[in-house]
């Protein structure tokens, strides 16, 4: 009997753990179990590159010792804590990955339907495609609602179709990562061409520019594409279609019989890899890269990363730099380039040779006429924003910019390039970086020979001349201060050159959390913000180093940072000049002047700026190498560029985070009315802080009301966040509508603004959205599911209901606000 009970408990114990293949409507698959494809060839489930502790959903090789992703989910959005999160196949036909107890959207197929067949199913095949199919047929592409095959990540397995079919609306095509061990977006695409050619080309992303075409196939002859020459009749079967430009695409059939597994996957480097798994060698054998070399791709070493073929790695940074993030480098991400050990201090800085012959940096240089190198030299050093020089021996060529494509030159390659040959680049560096030996033999026989032809003529002479110059000079710089390049395109100024720049401070802008700003004007004309900083405890060192991180940070919704001052105490910040002011005074009404007008932002001007704020929130959050948390969100640091863009301003002056959201910020104070709870609770604060605020400030550009503002018969009224959560809840959201734009608004973005806004301003930070999901939210193509009322709002209301107002008064008033926040820092 007890044998019996055995081989029923263990039967019982396999039929439950069996593998399974497929996914019905409204089941999920828990974080620790895993999809296998019916035969065994692919795996699909939650996991973790690498030590980077984040997770993902992606599909894998399951007979593959060396676990090999090929598809993943959730490239943007990672998941810190898997226990939390659950992969559905929702009751609409949707693949869903969400996480608890929120049910926040991560990632989405968006492939829903309202009344899917209840025999719509999700399957994991065996050549690695994950398919949701309206029905049990398994071959009528016709059923196949959604599938992997047409949203594929960095690699491209036999079978899967890369192209466009405009008809179907699939636009596939390959991203690499961004490193070994991040699946977000990297720098490089591979793309299908998109005028109809049977062609693929491979892309990079430029900074600040357009994407950069690097590399291509050449066209496809039926057999072989011409510049791929490795490539048989029966190892790659291509189909490309392009009668009228409506579909191009191709599918290709690996020789597994004789070659096993293998695929094409784009490399976080850039390369095109056709490779085969070996199973004797336990490892990924290449059979091929495109291109061959691995310095053809576009920005592969970054701003100022000299690359060779001769080396291993092939991108190393030049003397006197350095890697700008040692950890993207291990991981093989080098696209983020170099950067100078020391700080320029023009015009006291130097030159040094690159070592090798060079291939000259793409970019526009700028080209004189010159007697000698020396005078190629002076001319570089005495333009504070020329970066690098180089004189053939009767043309001086300068760069102005960071320089990108340096490529180390190999004999044969000289040889090719006559005119590149004696091409010898000298690179911009602090003084200390450069050895006294640097100066060349040839320019110290030079300037000697000047020096004893000339001396006895003209020594009088120049004597006399320079020390009238020097006089001129230094009065000029007493009185209008000097200004050197820092690094890249920031500017440093020292105190009198503020001064000058905003007539002694003589029109002010207004005034912010960290100082008062100040109109100003470059000496080239430019106006400028000049914000002019107060209470600033940080050493010099520090505050440089921090200020010329942000200075490399460009977005069209942040700010643009010109350059700085910092002497002593004495501090500020140069920003570009938003002529349109800032959002408060577009928003809100002042007593019985009210805005004119002219001044009343309409419906699409108010979505546009919100999203636009988004955009900048998630790109300090999330693209930064750096994280950035603002800590002050508020209209008042919202400003509008002559075409009413939103760019967000004051980003960067709370402390530096990383990307873990591990280390936490105490010291910094937002603004009353806009902070979230656990500031008031003292409690450690993350990016989500920030997402707080941000629904508050939702709020009110619905409104057009501060959202603590008094009623007109005084008082404070109902809490307007308070307000718009009830009636979200109960479907009246044009009553929270700023009347001045009742007519041209959107009901549908209104309640999707309202729905984001209540879920930005959630009690616990765990159930607000990244600020990446906002944007996708406000964009529509996420959608926001009826959010729940705060639990603290909640009790708010019902206190001043029960109380008059008076509950809501005192907790919202100046004084018991600053008291919890000195109990907080206490």
């Amino acid at each position: 009997m007890l044998l019996l009970v055995f081989l029923l408990f263990s039967s019982l114990q396999l039929s439950t753990t069996k593998a399974i293949d497929t996914l019905a409507l409204g089941q999920s698959l828990p974080w620790n179990e895993t999809l296998v494809s019916e035969g065994g060839n692919f795996e699909l489930g939650f996991f973790s590159p690498g030590n980077s502790g984040k997770h993902y959903v992606g599909i894998w090789y399951k007979k593959i010792s060396k676990q090999t992703v090929v598809w993943v989910a959730n490239r943007e959005h990672p998941i810190v804590k898997p226990w939390t999160s659950r992969f559905m196949l929702s009751i609409h036909g949707e693949l869903l990955l969400l996480t608890t107890p929120s049910d926040t959207l991560l990632w989405s197929s968006n492939a829903s339907s309202r009344s899917p067949p209840s025999t719509t199913v999700a399957t994991l095949q065996d050549d690695g495609n994950l398919v949701v199919r309206r029905s049990n047929a398994t071959s009528s592409s016709g059923n196949v609602a959604w599938q992997s095959f047409d949203h594929p990540t960095d690699t491209w397995l036999p079978g899967a179709r890369l192209g466009y079919d405009k008809g179907a609306g699939v636009h596939s095509f390959l991203t690499s990562w961004t490193d070994t061990e991040n699946p977000a977006p990297g720098a490089f695409t591979m793309e299908i061409d998109t005028r109809g050619q049977p062609r693929f080309d491979l892309f990079a992303a430029a900074a600040g520019a357009d994407r950069q075409q690097y590399w291509t196939t050449g066209l496809w002859d039926g057999e072989i594409f011409a510049n791929v020459p490795e490539m048989r009749s029966g190892y790659f079967a291509g189909f490309p279609y392009a009668p009228n430009g409506s579909v191009n695409f191709f599918t290709y059939r690996d020789r597994t019989t004789m070659m096993g597994v293998g695929n094409f996957m784009l490399d976080v480097n850039g390369q095109m890899r056709r490779r085969q798994w070996g199973e004797t060698a336990g490892k990924w054998i290449m059979f091929c890269s495109e291109p061959h070399d691995t310095c053809d791709v576009y920005g592969s070493c970054g701003p100022f990363g000299l690359c060779s073929n001769t080396t291993s790695p092939a991108c190393q940074c030049p003397a006197g730099f350095a890697p700008r993030s040692e950890q993207e480098w291990k991981l093989g991400n080098t696209a983020s380039g170099c950067e100078r050990r020391s700080l320029l201090e023009c015009p006291k800085d130097g030159f040094l040779e690159l070592p090798h012959a060079v291939q000259l940096p793409t970019g526009s240089s700028e080209a004189a006429w010159v007697r000698n190198g020396r005078d190629c030299e002076r001319s570089c050093l005495k333009d504070c924003s020329c970066t690098a020089y180089v004189y053939d021996g009767t043309k001086c060529s300068m760069w102005k910019s960071e320089l990108v494509n340096l490529r180390a030159l190999s004999t044969d390659d000289q040889g090719g390039n006559p005119g590149i040959a004696g091409a010898v680049l000298h690179l911009r560096v602090a003084r200390s970086e450069v050895p006294a030996s640097s100066h060349t033999h040839s320019w110290k026989k030079s300037m000697a020979i000047l020096g004893v032809v000339v001396a006895a003529v003209v020594v009088l002479l120049a004597s006399l001349v320079i020390g009238v110059s020097m006089a001129v000079l230094l009065r000029k710089r007493r009185g209008k201060g000097k200004v050197t390049a820092v690094q890249g395109s920031l500017l440093l100024f020292d105190y009198n050159a503020v001064r000058t720049a905003t007539r002694n401070f003589s029109e002010k802008l207004g005034s912010g959390s960290f100082g008062t700003v100040y109109r100003g004007t470059l000496p080239d004309a430019t106006p400028v913000a000049v914000k002019k900083l107060d209470g600033f405890r940080q050493g010099e060192k520090q505050f440089r180093a921090e200020v010329v991180t942000l200075g490399v940070i460009q977005h069209v919704n942040l700010v643009r940072l010109r350059g700085f001052c910092s002497e002593g105490n004495k501090r500020a910040l140069v920003y570009d000049y938003m002529a349109n002011g800032s959002l408060d005074s577009y928003l809100f009404k002042t007593g019985k002047s009210a805005a004119s007008d002219a001044k009343v932002l309409s419906w699409g001007q108010r979505y546009t700026v919100a999203l636009g704020v988004a955009r900048g929130l998630a790109y300090l959050h999330e693209k930064c190498r750096e994280c950035i948390i603002h800590c002050d969100i508020k209209p008042e640091n919202i400003l509008l560029d002559d075409e009413m863009g939103a760019k967000l301003a004051d980003f960067g002056m709370a402390k530096l985070v990383g990307h873990d959201f591990s280390r936490v910020l105490t010291t910094m104070r937002g603004t009353l009315g806009y902070l979230a709870p656990e500031w008031l609770a003292g409690a450690p604060v993350t990016a989500k802080a920030d997402v707080y605020s941000f629904g508050l400030l939702l709020f009110e550009i619905v409104s057009g009301r501060r959202n603590n503002a008094p009623t007109e018969k005084g008082g404070y009224g109902t809490y307007f966040p308070v307000h718009a959560a009830v009636c979200l809840h109960g479907g009246d959201t044009v009553r929270l509508l700023d009347e001045r734009v009742a007519k041209d608004a959107d009901m549908k973005e209104l309640e999707r603004v309202c729905r984001v806004a209540c879920w930005c301003i959630q009690d616990e930070e765990g159930d607000r959205p990244t600020m990446g999901l906002v944007v996708q939210q406000l964009e529509g193509v996420a959608d926001v599911a009826l959010p729940p009322i705060p639990s603290r709002l909640y009790m708010l209301a019902t206190a001043n209901a029960g109380a008059g107002g008076g509950a809501q008064d005192e907790f919202y008033s100046e004084n018991s606000t600053s008291s919890i926040l000195a109990e907080g820092e206490e």
